[in-house]
């Protein structure tokens, strides 16, 4: 069960209220030194600027920023962006996530106009609409991830838009209103095994996603859906490859697998630091488990190349679809 507990209504605003409210009596957890394959370069190119601009003008909100993604130097050096709707404030409190958590305000009408009017002005081939959970909406806001998609076709019809959404638990009807607004992809990510949902994912259930991945297909059968894991938090090889297993029951067809970074001393530690040869590993036993397409390294994120993968996506499918016409 989800409780959304309101600390701020009713209360003068606090310049220094915390990010992290509920993580505020957390034991610090020493954060472990990178090793090489982890770091990245700072961002500042003359891109870089010019797509925080456009961000910025249109008063948007970006996962980038938020999540405080390492990749984020390199994306938006290339005009690539995934924007976050709803707000800044998720009304969960997983334990591995930096963004930030409490009541969030009121939904902004005006914001599938301005990611409308920010995807053409940026010129994107393909964008990723992703958001805060937002508990506290009858439809979990379902209805705003329709009315985005609709207004960046409305804007640019030949982009390719690719959602990653929340669990809507216990929100009926609200994967049916986003599939029905046909969105090119649709990703929800598992974020990690079983064993570790109690402690790293306390608000969502396990099988609620499996089923809510395998559902959107069957709303859908032309849709791709995609999902991602961390590792680095304590999981099991064995349970890993249970999980792609999983993931394939529910027809899922493309799988992410990066490396959980530690946001700050009160989030969940990192266990372990996962080298590049293990994820190589993970990737060739989830192509040969049947995903379509597969990116599996330190520094992948659900977003990140998602133009590419997309079309990567999209040419296995018509080549799988051919072998199978031919036999």
């Amino acid at each position: 069960m989800v409780t959304v507990v309101d600390n701020i209504a009713g209360k003068p605003q606090q310049a220094a209220r915390p990010r992290h409210p509920e993580k505020q009596k957390n034991a610090e957890t020493p954060m472990q030194r990178k090793p090489a394959w982890i770091r990245v370069k700072a961002p500042g190119s003359p891109v870089f600027r010019e797509t925080q601009d456009v961000v910025r003008s249109n008063k948007l909100v970006t996962v980038c920023e938020e999540a405080g993604c390492p990749n984020i130097g390199e994306c938006w050096s290339k005009k690539h962006a995934s924007f976050m709707i709803l707000g800044d404030t998720c009304t969960r409190a997983c334990a591995f996530c930096n963004v930030r958590t409490g009541m969030p305000g009121p939904v902004d009408e005006n914001e599938p106009k301005g990611i409308g009017e920010a995807v053409a002005a940026m010129g994107l081939d393909h964008v990723v609409i992703t958001s805060v959970d937002r508990d506290d909406l009858d439809d979990g806001g379902a209805t705003h991830f329709a009315k985005v998609i609709k207004a960046i076709r409305d804007r640019s019809p030949t982009t390719t838009v690719e959602v990653l959404t929340p669990d809507f638990l216990r929100k009926d009807g609200a994967l049916e209103i986003v599939v029905d607004a046909k969105p090119d992809v649709f990703n929800h990510n598992m974020e990690t095994v079983p064993s570790n949902y109690l402690k790293v994912r306390p608000g969502a259930r396990y099988f609620h996603s499996i089923r809510l991945l395998q559902r959107a297909k069957e709303l859908d059968p032309t849709i791709f859906t995609k999902s991602g894991i961390m590792v680095g938090l304590g999981e099991e090889r064995n349970e890993v490859l249970q999980l792609m297993d999983d993931l394939r029951s529910a027809d899922v067809d493309f799988l992410t697998i990066g490396q959980y970074l530690q946001p700050t001393r009160k989030h969940h530690p990192v266990i372990d630091y996962v080298t590049p040869e293990a994820f190589k590993a993970y990737e060739q036993i989830a192509y040969a488990k049947g995903f379509l397409k597969v990116s599996a390294s330190p520094l992948t994120r659900s977003s990140h190349h998602a133009g590419d993968d997309f079309r990567d996506l999209k040419a296995a499918r018509l080549a799988r679809d051919g072998m199978i016409a031919k036999t």
